[in-house]
Formats: structure tokens, C-alpha cells, sequence
């Protein structure tokens, strides 16, 4: 017999790579592009048009500043992720590049 009652799908294996998911306001913006400089994001244009740098964004979303977003790191460096959810059209790798102005 077959028990998969411990068997941890895909969005929860993500899940658990993020130092934290916080809680998002009912006011939160919503990342809607990248900005990227030599192929690496740098910032994130927010739902109403602002352009955030990436240390700015994530303190953003640890205030719950920014919807659908959690905090993972890579040595000390922090960054957002995806929370991951049945639609792809809103993760951050499938964002559209944004310039700065």
C-alpha cells in the first residue's frame, strides 16, 4: 500500500524556500514589471506606476506593502518570490522588463 499523506506538492516545496511570507495589506500594490539591468532585477514596477529598488521592495513587502510576494535569500542578499498559486500570468519571471525613467 501506497501512502502519499506525506508527499509535498510542487507550490509547497517553493513554499518552503521563502524566509517569509508576509501578510499583505488590503492596500497592497502588486508587482506588474522588472527592472533589470545586465539581465539581473534590480527594482519592480508596482501597480500604480512607481519604480521601487529591490532592497526598497522587499522592506515594501515585509511591511505587507506588496501582495503575492515572499522573501527568500541568496547569502545575504534579499530578494522577492512568487508566491506560488494556479496562475502563471502573475509570476515575477514571467513580468514584462520595465525601464527606469
Amino acid at each position: 500500500m501506497n501512502d502519499n499523506s506525506n508527499s509535498i506538492t510542487g507550490n509547497e516545496l517553493v513554499k518552503n524556500t521563502l524566509d517569509q511570507i508576509p501578510e499583505a495589506k488590503d492596500n497592497a500594490k502588486r508587482i506588474t514589471g522588472l527592472v533589470k539591468e545586465n539581465g539581473r532585477v534590480t527594482g519592480y514596477q508596482l501597480s500604480d506606476n512607481t519604480i521601487v529598488e529591490k532592497p526598497q521592495a522587499v522592506q515594501m513587502a515585509k511591511q505587507g506593502e506588496i501582495s503575492g510576494v515572499g522573501i527568500a535569500h541568496r547569502g545575504d542578499n534579499e530578494y522577492l518570490k512568487s508566491i506560488p498559486n494556479s496562475k502563471e500570468n502573475d509570476n515575477l519571471g514571467n513580468l514584462p522588463a520595465v525601464t527606469k525613467e
